[in-house]
């Protein structure tokens, strides 16, 4: 039997992903970050207070966390062991390409909510600012890289056919149907707003 959490992926791959706390994710999303919010500073601004907030984002099949503190361009992404005992304000888990589903826009967030595929404690007020924010900003790939144009569509293209057929490869490991995505978003930057999501609307 191969060794699988629901939703999660499959062996081989958690293994295979075992050496990145060694790499320098966080100061690679870290400068991400900044530079967008150098860019589109109202992203952050819609985040109000929360910006101070540590957002704890835990992968559950991965060996450790990321610590998100969205302070416009003093914002900051730190990895961190899933063992590590670090105050944060809001701590949300879950399977990996659902939580890049929440944040590329292809899944609603409130059904992953609601049948605990995501779990959010601490301070959910912090989770709806964060989370209405990205979802107005309708984020790309393409954005968080500073590209865009012909170039911009084709990373969107390449990165976001790549979640999905993880998606689909952690679906077929775990021999369950998909989490119904919403209407995908087009890379083409002309082309129309994607349908609203209202993330965690049920949340007090």
């Amino acid at each position: 039997m191969t060794d699988h959490q629901p939703g999660g992926l499959p062996a081989p791959l958690r293994l295979l992903a075992k050496p990145l706390p060694l790499l320098p994710i966080g100061t690679v999303l870290s400068l991400a970050v900044q530079r967008l919010a150098a860019r589109r500073p109202g992203i952050f601004d819609r985040i109000g207070p929360y910006r101070n907030c540590r957002f704890r984002i835990a992968p559950i099949d991965l060996d450790f966390d990321f610590l998100l503190v969205p302070d416009g361009t003093r914002a900051r992404v730190d990895t961190i062991s899933r063992k590590a005992k670090v105050a944060s304000d809001v701590q949300i888990g879950g399977p990996l390409v659902d939580l890049l589903g929440l944040l590329d826009g292809t899944l609603d967030g409130d059904a992953l909510f609601f049948t605990r595929t995501i779990t959010v404690s601490g301070r959910t007020d912090a989770v709806v600012a964060l989370r209405n924010a990205i979802e107005d900003a309708e984020l790309r790939p393409a954005d968080l890289l500073g590209v865009s144009g012909r170039f911009g569509g084709l990373v969107d293209r390449a990165v976001l056919g790549g979640i999905d057929a993880l998606r689909r490869l952690t679906t077929a490991s775990a021999g369950s149907s998909p989490a119904e995505p919403s209407p995908p978003k087009s890379p083409d930057p002309t082309a129309g707003p994607a349908p609203s999501i209202t993330p965690f609307g049920s949340l007090p």
